[in-house]
């Protein structure tokens, strides 16, 4: 093997040659000055001249091919280290992408349950509405069945009960279509990072609440709609049946001061065409509304008997207006005779050919002239009641004539014995007469009831 040291030359000895075997030497003294600087390498009677940058060129190439094989040696021991940790990284980022996919895919399949479940709360409030609201309507109908009371309370049936359009079909949740290709992009770094996913899920969340809050609003409003107009019923069917029965207390509290059967003069109404089979109603099938419902029936049946009754007795005024009387009922100076007699009547004042009107329903038994009487009318009521109409100045009935309450039937005049224009008017029972000053204030506490 030969070695290379590299020559030791000094002015003494400068162009003579160093002898030995495996050593450059140099060139001779002759060489021009160009090659001056050359190293020649020589080994077994060899010898190559080399140029001082050919030769750091070479020394280099030997540093680098050993380097690089220091490197491939490495490599190849190595390398299956390397491959596995590449291969683990690989894998990790293919499950943390996996993961979101999965993650998001959850997402949405639980909002499209959620709009799922949204859907079918809604349809079934939807339904309840229309149910209560076909209940409110057929109370309605049952309310506006019944006749108005009177004076004693006038109930109108309210607007019926209809469930606005809140939600257009096009509004109303429906599932959104979950697609199996999910692309997502990467993001700019190397690792899947799943932190992105917190705003989606607040995004999802704000507006499904949003939705969801919107349309349970306009259902509780509707329901608190229909909660009102539910209340407003109870209160008209509470104030119909409260005005019925003041009413009829009131018809049978007259009655009975005036000393009247209500058997006798009140009969029950004629039964009305009706069948079918017994079916016995259980209390679970029937409703605070239609048990109330039924009493009201129940209490206007008596209200209709009652009010039947008193059109046939004579608790009206005779005139219109307020009633001057000028002698009651009872004894009394004869303003004839001017001794102790007995007033069968009330004398009202009035003048000539003022209107005088029947006090109840009735049949003309008499009219024409009857005695003191002078032009008289009168009309059996029924029930033993009777009622005259003295000293008129002309009569507008006929024998036999059917009159109502409150029909013209006389003008007032001084015929008979009188000494001067007014009106005699009596009230008999069985045809004994009777203070008819009981029977109009009796009219009076009824007031407009009839």
């Amino acid at each position: 093997m030969s070695s290379y040291r590299p020559p030791v030359r000094s002015s003494a000895d400068h162009g003579q040659p160093e002898f030995g075997r495996g050593r450059a030497r140099p060139l001779p003294a002759t060489s021009d000055a160009g090659t001056k600087s050359d190293w020649t390498l020589g080994h077994g009677g060899r010898q190559v001249r080399v140029r001082p940058v050919a030769f750091w060129i070479i020394v280099g190439s030997l540093v680098v091919m050993a380097g690089w094989s220091a490197v491939t040696a490495t490599y190849f021991a190595f390398r299956d280290d390397v491959l596995t940790r590449l291969l683990a990284r690989q894998a990790q980022m293919q499950y943390a992408y996996e993961d979101r996919i999965a993650d998001l895919r959850g997402q949405v399949d639980r909002l499209a349950s959620r709009q799922l479940l949204d859907q079918e709360q809604v349809e079934s409030k939807l339904e309840q509405i229309a149910r209560r609201q076909a209940v409110l309507e057929s109370r309605s109908a049952a309310l506006s069945s019944l006749p108005d009371p009177g004076a004693t309370g006038s109930i109108k049936p309210g607007p019926r009960a209809a469930v606005p359009s809140i939600l257009p079909a096009q509004s109303i949740p429906k599932p959104s279509p979950i697609n199996d290709t999910v692309i997502l992009v990467p993001p700019p770094e190397r690792e899947a990072r799943l932190e992105s996913r917190t705003p989606f899920n607040n995004g999802v969340r704000l507006a499904a609440g949003q939705t969801q809050g919107g349309i349970d609003g306009a259902l509780a409003r509707l329901q608190v709609a229909l909660d009102r107009y539910e209340a407003n019923q109870i209160k008209t069917l509470n104030t119909l049946e409260e005005s019925y029965d003041a009413k009829a207390r009131r018809m049978r509290s007259v009655l009975a001061d005036l000393g009247l059967d209500l058997n006798k003069v009140a009969p029950s109404l004629p039964a009305r065409a009706s069948g079918g089979p017994f079916v016995p109603a259980s209390p679970a099938s029937t409703t605070s509304f239609e048990r109330q419902l039924y009493r009201i029936k129940l209490v206007r049946g008596q209200v209709e008997r009652l009010t039947r009754t008193l059109g046939t007795v004579p608790i009206r005024k005779p005139m219109m207006g307020e009633l001057d009387s000028t002698s009651g009922f009872g004894m009394r100076t004869d303003p004839f005779l001017r001794a102790l007699a007995m007033h069968t009547g009330l004398d009202i004042r009035a003048d000539t050919g003022e209107a005088a009107r029947a006090t109840a329903a009735g049949t003309v038994t008499m009219a024409g002239w009857n005695g003191g009487y002078g032009k008289m009318v009168e009309v059996d009521h029924g029930n033993g009641f009777a009622t005259r109409y003295a000293h008129l100045s002309a009569i507008d009935v006929e024998l036999g004539q059917t009159i109502r309450i409150g029909q013209i039937v006389g003008r007032v005049g001084s015929t008979g014995r009188s000494t001067g224009p007014h009106l005699h008017y009596e009230t008999r029972v069985d045809g004994d007469p009777v203070d008819p000053q009981r029977f109009l204030r009796a009219g009076v506490r009824l007031g407009g009831a009839l």
